[in-house]
């Protein structure tokens, strides 16, 4: 126990000498300093800079051991890092990948092991290289392909250590592409698990202009699906908007092929779209928290009205009113309006402990996705969380007093973590617990980050109390509010694009 204590007392030390010796540099004149002078120290401070993240690594490893994210009050280290430190899971989730290639490995038994790349961890400890370099190797190594001995792999980094001393990343990483050419020239041995651990589907961040790119790469079992389903609905002429009557079951007429002008690559997204709707429509999907697996759009009576603005899907995805107005038409309950009484019962006070489906509709509307700051999870993915006493607790099943939360963050709830309340604005706080509470705000904005626009004197009222809408398929005990004077619901057409409008349980 002496010695730890001195070991501990040593780091400290040195931490707080470093940080003196950094404020006595920050102090220093630089005006009178010559270019060779400024060039000298700037060559030393890049040095340091380089140097600082293998320190970073050796105590992220060894807190790694001391505790676990959940004693934090985190639910995971990604999230303890993000939340401590305010940088964004991104940036926690890179500090954590380098810790686990380059920190030294703690050994069940015995003296630690070497970090899974000593080669890059002691150029770094160095200061020879610097986070764009470990980037590139990180990444050419995980490259490698599966029947590269470890030798090679080791005599692979070695190599890439040695050259990026002396060149930019740009170089690197060419050099780097070449050599994996060389290694593989005739790509990948077909092989069961090389392919399953390549398989993806990847969403990137929606555009400006709403568009979201996907990337893929389907194993043979997902193309073969897809290309059955590509060669009925991507056909010329099958699930055409343009077309006056879509065609999207039988055969399209020669005239519909014909005047069909889409790509290849227009007419399977249209076959996509067509296929997503046929799906949500067939009522197989089951359950998604409570409600059935539906598109779920929020947004104002003002934007509906005006035909202009936008409307934000449970997933946090934009959609112009446009589109949520011809997607209203496809759903059962049209666009529910929900105006101050939606017609369904929204407080069940000590009779339920779960939620009901109007309240969760409700609720999407409102919060738009967990509620816990930092957290990006979407309301798709969120349950109802008793915000102000926990059911067991004696707390009541109303509106004013749920909240949504992913299920970590909900599980984060305890006497000894993380606390929750209603302000007066009807919006759920979350207070973390003493190891991770550095001041930052209790709100999460990143579903609704229009609030942030607004000064404090201008917080939007509680949003039962004035007007969300969400386009669902879940009926409701009573049925909701609905606005007779807007109606977006065309006649049921079979030759719409993705069917007919669903049954009356059911929803696109």
């Amino acid at each position: 126990m002496y010695v730890r204590v001195m070991v501990l007392g040593d780091l400290q030390g040195a931490v707080t000498a470093l940080l003196g010796a950094f404020d006595e540099v920050a102090d220093c004149e630089v005006d009178l300093a010559t270019s060779t002078e400024l060039v000298g120290v700037l060559d030393e401070l890049e040095t340091l800079w380089c140097r600082l993240p293998a320190v970073r690594h050796r105590l992220l490893a060894r807190l790694q051991t001391e505790t676990t994210p959940q004693q934090l009050g985190a639910k995971s280290w990604k999230d303890a890092l993000a939340i401590r430190w305010r940088i964004s899971t991104s940036e926690a989730h890179r500090r954590l990948t380098d810790t686990a290639l380059l920190a030294p490995r703690q050994a069940v038994t015995g003296p630690s092991l070497p970090p899974v790349l000593p080669a890059t961890a002691a150029a770094q400890a160095h200061g020879l290289i610097n986070g764009e370099h470990v980037e590139v190797i990180r990444k050419a190594v995980h490259r490698l392909p599966g029947f590269v001995d470890t030798a090679t792999r080791e005599q692979f980094e070695v190599d890439l250590v040695r050259l990026a001393v002396g060149v930019g990343p740009k170089e690197l990483h060419d050099t780097a592409e070449r050599t994996l050419f060389l290694l593989d020239q005739d790509g990948p041995e077909p092989d069961d698990t090389e392919r399953a651990r390549t398989r993806a589907v990847v969403k990137h961040k929606q555009r400006r202009d709403a568009m979201t790119d996907l990337t893929a790469t389907l194993n043979p079992q997902a193309w073969a699906v897809w290309e059955a389903i590509f060669a009925k609905y991507a056909a010329p002429g099958m699930c055409n908007p343009d077309d006056p009557h879509p065609c999207t079951t039988g055969t399209p007429t020669q005239a519909q092929i014909d005047n069909d002008h889409r790509s290849l690559a227009q007419r399977q997204h249209d076959a996509l779209l067509a296929a997503g709707r046929i799906a949500l429509m067939s009522g197989q999907l089951g359950r998604l928290n409570g409600l059935p697996v539906s598109v779920i759009i929020r947004t104002t009576l003002k934007d509906l009205e005006s035909r202009a603005g936008i409307g934000v899907t449970g997933g946090g995805s934009v959609i112009p009113i446009a589109d949520v107005i011809r997607m209203a038409g496809h759903a059962n309950h049209y666009l529910a309006v929900f105006d101050h009484a939606t017609g369904s019962a929204l407080n069940l006070f000590r009779a339920k402990r779960i939620a009901t489906p109007a309240q969760r509709i409700m609720l999407i509307a409102r919060d738009g996705g967990c509620t816990k700051p930092c957290c990006t999870v979407g309301a798709y993915g969120s349950q109802v969380h008793h915000v102000t006493t926990d059911w067991a607790a004696g707390g009541n099943t109303n509106l004013d007093d749920l909240g949504l939360a992913c299920p970590p963050d909900n599980r984060s709830v305890t006497p000894d973590g993380w606390t929750t309340h209603m302000n007066n604005h009807c919006e759920v706080e979350w207070t973390p617990p003493p190891h991770l509470d550095t001041g930052q705000t209790r709100l999460n904005y990143h579903h609704r980050p229009e609030k942030l626009l607004r000064p404090p004197d201008q917080a939007e009222s509680p949003p039962h109390n004035s007007t969300a809408e969400a386009a669902s398929g879940e009926p409701t005990p009573d049925g909701p509010h609905r606005d007779d004077a807007f109606d977006p619901r065309p006649t049921d057409n079979t030759d719409h694009p993705g069917g007919p409008a669903p049954p009356d349980d059911q929803a696109a």
